[in-house]
């Protein structure tokens, strides 16, 4: 099971005031790549069913989709905290659902949290995974799952009163043992806010700086994310998308006009050997 990063780890770079570096990995090769390159923490999230399947949201995706995905990382990943991301309707339901799902991601995936979305109206079913021994992170702001009640992605938090209900879903979830909290497309300053009521650990995406680490979405930095979602707060450190399209088109041409392969991708057999094939092709085809 990965990794060296722990949530006693995640507390101390709280405590030191260093940020924490979070991405979201759904397959094998990223998540090596991101674990290599450093990342404290790989959130499998539930936006695969997004950016894996090409769903128009994340609400279609089961926790036979997300284990699938889960296993691929953990698999990869040898330092970071990787947590699984229950998805919808895996813990809503009751306790005894929240509990087994989450320890299908700890037990059947490796992963070493699991997240869950919601603030006061998911308390006990965070108490209950706790209560399990399963690390959970809580994730406040916009949403995803409650996209019907939001009305869309929609920011959250821009009025002092809601600023404040944000405080309190917080505060909640920590007393529920959460060990760090995200909170997603928030105004800066709301941000702040929250993270200065909180003795746990606080990640934003979409958040500011004012945070103990920053989530993105693997797909998002890299510019190969195939959608029309282009979050405003996403800094694009590549444009891996459009290098893909481009080899995919240089390989069709090559191949449609003959170029490939070429000699130097074929295997090289005894030249005995290769005139008797050459002979016995010519019988056949006069045969």
């Amino acid at each position: 099971m990965p990794g060296a990063v722990t949530v006693a780890t995640l507390a101390a770079l709280r405590a030191r005031a260093e940020k924490a570096v979070f991405v979201t990995a759904y397959d094998y090769a990223t998540a090596s790549y991101a674990d290599r390159a450093g990342a404290d923490m790989i959130l499998v999230g539930d936006s695969a069913a997004m950016t894996m399947m090409g769903l128009p949201n994340t609400l279609g995706i089961g926790m036979t989709e997300m284990l699938v995905f889960a296993r691929s990382v953990t698999r990869a990943v040898r330092r970071a905290l990787v947590i699984g991301d229950l998805p919808f309707l895996s813990y809503q339901p009751s306790d005894e659902a929240a509990v087994r799902n989450a320890g299908a991601f700890i037990g059947r995936a490796g992963c070493g949290a699991v997240k869950c979305e919601g603030g006061r109206p998911v308390v006990r079913r965070v108490r209950a995974m706790v209560g399990a021994g399963i690390a959970v992170m809580g994730h406040l702001g916009l949403t995803p799952q409650s996209l019907g009640q939001l009305g869309g992605y929609r920011i959250q938090g821009r009025s002092l009163e809601a600023a404040q209900r944000l405080v309190d879903d917080a505060l909640a979830l920590e007393d529920a043992g959460v060990f760090a909290i995200l909170i997603e497309a928030v105004p800066a300053e709301t941000a702040a806010l929250v993270r200065d009521r909180l003795s746990v650990p606080l990640y934003g995406i979409g958040a500011g700086p004012h945070v103990d680490g920053q989530l993105v979405i693997a797909h998002d930095m890299l510019g190969c994310f195939v959608g029309e979602i282009a979050p405003r707060f996403v800094k694009r450190y590549a444009e891996v998308g459009d290098a893909i399209e481009r080899a995919f088109r240089a390989y069709a041409e090559d191949v449609r006009a003959g170029r490939f392969p070429g000699p130097e991708h074929c295997y090289a057999i005894d030249p005995a050997n290769e005139a008797e094939i050459r002979h016995a092709r010519l019988e056949g085809a006069h045969s």
